[in-house]
């Protein structure tokens, strides 16, 4: 098998585990949103102090199958890495970053076992647990990030150029930071939706601005604003790399993906947000952000890799 071949092969494994750990994180979700994260009770690797839980409840059963699923993540991320370093020479992106890929999934796992360990699960409020929360879905961003550049620097002979390029370097670094205060006001907004539902819209809403309310809903407020105000900057933050590119035809194309999946992302939060969230369209408003934190790691990987001067 020629190298070029190889490289491909390689590509698309990295593609897959990208897709697969993706799918694992949605089924974290469906875990948190159904109250299941007691299942297991506090044990881990155990469940319920068994190898294989005997007359499981449905929540054990959900709970159980998460675990099951991120055995294989693991492995692949594993396999990527190990590969990589067969595959790639001393000092290759693609080996930095599957590194930092088997990095964050190690600390994925371990922040799932001290939620358990600590009963920081279904319906239980601890000091710590929104740390924990926002932590979690931090890393889980940084291990799709590192994931995907795996895969595209294994995708062609590419490199990052960040000399002269000061302003882009930090509209890009600000919009980093940008989604990733999304997603911590997100997973807030989750996690007191979850621990004090409410009966409509209007009850919602009086509770976050209620003076007797947990701090967690008072904080709920602000996943909506911070969410449009980050999308509005990305949708221009796109364009203008775009244009500054010269309308270059990968770069153009990242930034059309961007931009629309921010619209179809804040438009599928307002119906998230009034329908209550309901379990399917939370699945569904994170596999949208995932999405769109990965074409913004794309688009970001596409402008610094081109040539100064097209």
């Amino acid at each position: 098998m020629d190298t070029a071949a190889k490289s491909t092969g390689f590509a698309k494994f990295a593609w897959f585990t990208l897709a697969y750990n993706i799918l694992v994180i949605l089924w974290g979700v469906f875990l948190r949103a159904s109250k299941s994260g007691d299942g297991c009770g506090q044990h881990w690797l155990t469940c319920q102090g068994e190898i294989i839980p005997s007359a499981p409840e449905l929540k054990t059963i959900i709970e159980f199958s998460h675990r099951m699923t991120t055995g294989p993540a693991f492995v692949l991320v594993l396999i990527l890495m190990v590969w990589a370093f067969r595959r790639f020479e001393k000092g290759s992106a693609v080996r930095k970053v599957a590194v930092a890929s088997v990095a964050f999934i190690v600390s994925e796992v371990l922040i799932g076992g001290v939620l358990v360990l600590t009963g920081n699960t279904a319906e239980t409020l601890t000091a710590e647990r929104p740390f924990l929360a926002v932590g979690h879905l931090i890393n889980s961003f940084l291990l799709l990030a590192s994931l995907t550049l795996t895969a595209w620097f294994a995708g062609g002979s590419r490199t990052m150029t960040f000399a002269d390029r000061r302003k882009p370097i930090l509209l890009l670094a600000l919009a980093t930071v940008a989604i990733l205060l999304v997603g911590t006001s997100g997973s807030v907004a989750a996690l007191s939706s979850m621990l004090f539902p409410s009966a409509s819209l209007t009850e919602g809403f009086a509770r976050d601005f209620s003076a007797g309310s947990n701090i967690l809903l008072k904080l709920r407020v602000s996943h909506p604003i911070l969410s449009i105000m980050t999308g509005i900057y990305l949708v221009f933050l796109a364009g203008w790399l775009s244009a500054l590119s010269g309308r270059e035809e990968r770069i153009k194309r990242s930034s059309n993906i961007l931009t629309i999946i921010v619209i179809v992302q804040i438009a599928f939060g307002a119906l998230t947000l009034l329908t209550l969230a309901p379990i399917v369209m939370q699945v569904g408003h994170l596999l949208l952000a995932d999405l769109l934190w990965i074409s913004f790691i794309l688009l970001s990987a596409n402008f610094l890799s081109r040539p100064e001067n097209p």
